[in-house]
């Protein structure tokens, strides 16, 4: 038979239902939206941790020093290393300061360099990034795929780019959303202060979320990296890596501290557990075997499709047709009921990985069609080695067990 007319012959059986095809088709385009959809929203929920671990600044390593022994200037420079972090700086405590709107109400300080700066205005962009994206998907409009990364796709999210790093611009002070609510100051605002007029820089987020609590009620003073040595050296990197301690430690002047006042490392966000990795956790995630068992499925389907037309097989080669020719047809049929049931299924996994992926929703798509791609084949070639295994010889036995 031509190949014109195995497709032929396929398609009428398929329209004529000879083929059962929507039993099959129901079954594999459920089958598939199902376990692509349990992949999706399960790597979406380990974004949306990581996203939130990132949002609480739980991506932020620091190093204490007890006697004040950090350099400034190598801690800015943490960057610059190979597999350093997006932004660091060091930081120590300041004077305190009164502004002349309440002389008896005086506020802590901490001198921090450039880096730190920076730091800051990096966090407050992730979280007012992650805010509106949380009030657009609670209001059901809009993609929220400008939210947080959440794995080794951070590069997806503009936030997070090098190009789009918000300045850091020493002019002034910085202060939090909560002290400038307070005493209604917000960026250029002029400060008048027992230390003189002070120009407010920049307001940064800092939320109560289990961060360290000290920027949430002070001024962030500009300093040179240089003039003095710092207590702490703050670092903020995802994914993060062991590397970081051993750059953090860098940091640390030798021959200052002894055996009773040496540097630790430390998390800033300490209401989240630092043993947390998001590659491990994706690595070890219950669904990562949906795409043998989808395999599984889809050999069953194919098997069953066969099983039930085996009387119809064996009579047609006992007819004269050519066991090839039967094999194309077979083929050809759950090619196009398959290849239906994907078609239905994709769009549908497609929806929910744009809609719900808060990084990389490409990516989130290319894991979720693994499973229904693997039931595909699976079916394709159960059916072919059932269609195999159907022989003349066994038409009178099938025709009595009907």
């Amino acid at each position: 038979m031509r190949l014109s007319s195995i497709v032929s012959e396929a398609i009428r059986n398929i329209a004529s239902g000879a083929s059962r095809t929507i039993i099959w088709f129901l079954a594999l385009a459920v089958s598939g939206t199902l376990f692509g959809g349990f992949e999706a929203l399960t790597i979406i929920g380990q974004e949306n941790t990581a996203a939130a671990r990132i949002e609480a600044a739980a991506d932020v390593t620091t190093i204490v020093s007890p006697v004040s022994a950090i350099d400034g200037a190598a801690c800015d420079r943490l960057i610059e290393a190979q597999g350093g972090p997006s932004a660091s700086g060091a930081m120590r405590e300041g004077e305190q300061i009164t502004p002349r709107s309440t002389p008896g109400r005086s506020i802590g300080s901490y001198e921090v360099t450039a880096g730190m700066i920076r730091l800051l205005a990096l966090s407050s962009v992730i979280s007012s990034s992650a805010s509106s994206v949380s009030s657009t998907t609670a209001a059901g409009h809009g993609s929220p795929s400008g939210a947080s990364p959440s794995s080794d796709s951070s590069s997806s999210n503009p936030a997070f780019s090098s190009a789009n790093q918000p300045a850091a611009d020493a002019s002034g002070v910085w202060v939090s959303t909560a002290l400038a609510h307070d005493f209604g100051w917000a960026k250029g605002s002029l400060m008048e202060t027992d230390h003189g007029d002070i120009p407010v820089a920049g307001v940064f987020d800092w939320p109560n979320d289990g961060r360290d609590t000290r920027f949430v009620y002070a001024l962030i003073v500009p300093a040179s990296a240089s003039a003095k040595p710092f207590a702490e050296c703050w670092a903020k990197q995802w994914p993060q890596t062991d590397a970081l301690d051993l750059l953090l430690n860098e940091t640390a002047i030798s021959g200052v501290a002894d055996a009773n006042t040496l540097p630790g490392v430390t998390q800033l966000n300490k209401s989240h557990d630092r043993r947390y990795s998001a590659a491990s956790l994706y690595e070890t995630r219950m669904t990562r075997v949906l795409p043998i068992a989808a395999l599984a499925v889809g050999v069953v389907i194919g098997i069953a499709a066969v099983r039930r037309r085996r009387l119809e097989y064996a009579g047609a080669l006992h007819c004269g047709q050519r066991k090839g020719a039967q094999l194309l047809t077979a083929l050809c049929e759950m090619l196009i009921t398959s290849g239906a049931s994907i078609a239905v299924a994709l769009p549908l996994l497609a929806a929910l990985c744009w809609r719900l992926s808060p990084s990389d929703p490409a990516a989130v798509f290319l894991a979720a069609v693994r499973p229904p791609a693997a039931m595909l084949a699976g079916a394709l070639v159960a059916t072919a080695l059932a269609v195999l295994a159907v022989r003349e010889s066994r038409l009178f036995r099938l025709f009595k067990a009907r």
